[in-house]
């Protein structure tokens, strides 16, 4: 009777199962042919980018993509740093569930033993949850670990699933090796760019305040944060002041306490301090600024503290790259370098004019007013020759102008030389130094003139008034002025003393004086003297101080 069917073992049931066989190995072929593509396409999109994050980025998205995985994390060995993730579009719930500890198995496994690691399911994870782990070499160093999840239809990762991602890691480490090679190339092309700067700018005379607030808005720029600001400590160090600011305003010459905040943990521990939320740590901002992701650079050469560089993104940003900050480190270690040499040449500076006044004394001493005195004699010699009374009397008025000059002259040599050879400093160097330990907290040194007998015309006591004056008209100017300039002019002549401080910054509040300035005033009446203050022309305040000397 007729069938169908061909008969089992006919010739038409071989040439079927035949078929079927050829079908089967034709649809692998195919796949296979497609996930070639698919990996080729992938390596190529990780080599296209010489950025480091942008390459890690890459890695972790072409292995998701290549395998059909919910979840994809790259690790990266030795850094403490959140893994680089991808997740695909709707898989966030396995995305929640995917941060793996590099100390936990199975990744932790992967990552001691340096071997591909297949699991049908991982522990404390739902069970369709299979994982694939592949070790990633950068030549011969353990770079890290990709950390695949959970195959799209409930599928455990297979051979195949790993022999792609283990061809993707070692194409991905050439990758990453370029890319780090493009990092310090490009890292050190930035570092001889800003030292470049620096030191074109104090060789043109500008001071280390104006160089430093340089750095900053280049520093700023580099990292593409949000706010950057230098501070000092001030106070005996348990506050720091931010002496320079770039990107917000009004943050120069805020204040935080130097064991609440990012600053001041980076002065005590010498080395960068880096955190994804600052205001979310508990770490004190000026003004409460919602700063999130932060990195603070102490700026340390030859044992001495030039300041705190502290960078800031706003609050949801991605964090630091590590590759940024590599940079940044790098180029604070070489600003503060550069600062260190300029506090060398402005100290080299200061004793080649301590030297020029001396011999400027000598020869004040030993030539000019030994001529005068010739002339003086020899005139007063002339006075018994001269007959006419109107020329003796003009004769006996030059002698008497020349006694006065040589008194000048010699008080010019004690002013000179006088400090020095007391073994104590005068009230002009006391003065100048004063003016220059303000370095510190305004973030440049002020521009000073002295005139007159500073140093012996001024009495004891008023002397240590002006230098009391001096002192707390500076800091008010650092804490409220926000200036970028500041002039001081200390002047002894007509029997006063007038102390003249001027800046160019916000200038007085609106509801008039600050109370910091009665202070000031009382000092001038005690002396019998005078106090005012007032805008200066040009913008900024105008501080004169005056009180009489006998």
């Amino acid at each position: 009777m007729a069938t169908d069917g061909a008969r089992p073992g006919s010739p038409g049931m071989r040439l079927g199962e035949l078929l079927s066989d050829l079908r089967t190995e034709r649809d692998a072929a195919l796949a296979g042919r497609d996930r070639v593509r698919d990996l080729v396409e992938a390596v190529a999109s990780v080599g296209r980018d010489l950025h480091p994050e942008i390459v890690l980025q890459r890695v972790v998205t072409a292995a998701t993509e290549l395998v059909d995985a919910r979840y994809g994390a790259l690790h990266v060995a030795g850094e403490d740093r959140p893994p680089v993730e991808h997740v695909p579009a709707g898989e966030e719930e396995t995305a929640r569930m995917g941060h793996c500890s590099l100390g936990r198995d199975p990744l932790g496994r992967v990552m001691r033993d340096a071997r591909p690691l297949r699991l049908a399911r991982v522990p404390g994870r739902p069970p369709a949850d299979s994982f694939l782990g592949v070790p990633l070499r950068v030549g011969d160093e353990l770079f890290g670990a990709l950390c695949l999840i959970g195959k799209r239809g409930d599928a455990d990762f297979d051979q195949d699933d790993e022999d792609l991602i283990v061809a993707l890691a070692t194409a991905a480490g050439t990758a990453i090796g370029n890319a780090r090679l493009y990092e310090v190339a490009h890292n050190l092309g930035v570092r001889l760019q800003a030292g470049s700067d620096m030191t074109t700018r104090l060789l043109s005379g500008e001071g280390p305040g104006d160089v430093l607030a340089q750095l900053t808005r280049r520093m700023r720029e580099i990292a593409d944060s949000d706010t950057a600001l230098v501070f000092f400590p001030v106070e005996g160090g348990t506050t720091l002041r931010a002496l320079i600011s770039e990107g917000v305003g009004g943050l120069a010459g805020g204040e935080v306490g130097a064991d609440s905040s990012l600053a001041g943990l980076a002065l005590r521990t010498g080395d960068a301090v880096v955190v994804d939320d600052l205001v979310g740590g508990g770490y004190e901002t000026i003004r409460n600024v919602p700063i999130g992701p932060a990195a603070a650079v102490p700026l340390i050469s030859a044992g001495s503290t030039h300041g705190v560089l502290v960078l800031g993104k706003w609050s949801g940003r991605v964090p630091f790259a590590p590759c940024t900050l590599r940079m940044i480190r790098s180029c604070a270690a070489q600003a503060a370098g550069a600062l260190e040499l300029a506090k060398a040449r402005l100290d080299a500076e200061r004793l080649h004019t301590l030297e020029d006044r001396d011999r400027i004394a000598r020869d004040l001493h030993d030539v000019v007013i030994q001529r005068l005195f010739a002339v003086a004699m020899t005139l007063m010699s002339t006075v018994r020759l001269v007959d006419h009374p109107e020329a003796r009397g003009r004769v006996r008025h030059s002698v008497d102008e020349l006694d006065e000059t040589i008194r000048q002259i010699r008080a010019t040599v004690f002013a000179l030389q006088g400090p020095r050879a007391l073994g104590e400093s005068g009230l002009r160097a006391r003065v100048a130094e004063l003016v220059d330990d303000t370095y510190g907290d305004l973030g440049f040194r002020p521009v000073l003139r002295l005139d007159g007998q500073l140093d012996y015309g001024v009495p004891d006591d008023v002397a240590e008034q002006v230098l009391a004056v001096l002192h707390e008209a500076l800091s008010n100017v650092a804490r409220h002025a926000g200036a970028g300039h500041v002039w001081v002019s200390l002047e002894q002549s007509g029997g006063q003393v007038t102390l003249v401080v001027e800046d160019d910054g916000v200038g007085l509040p609106p509801g008039g004086r600050r109370s910091g300035l009665r202070n000031l005033e009382r000092r001038a009446g005690d002396l019998g003297g005078s106090f005012e203050v007032g805008p200066r022309r040009g913008g900024g305040t105008r501080m004169l101080w005056r009180v009489p000397v006998s």
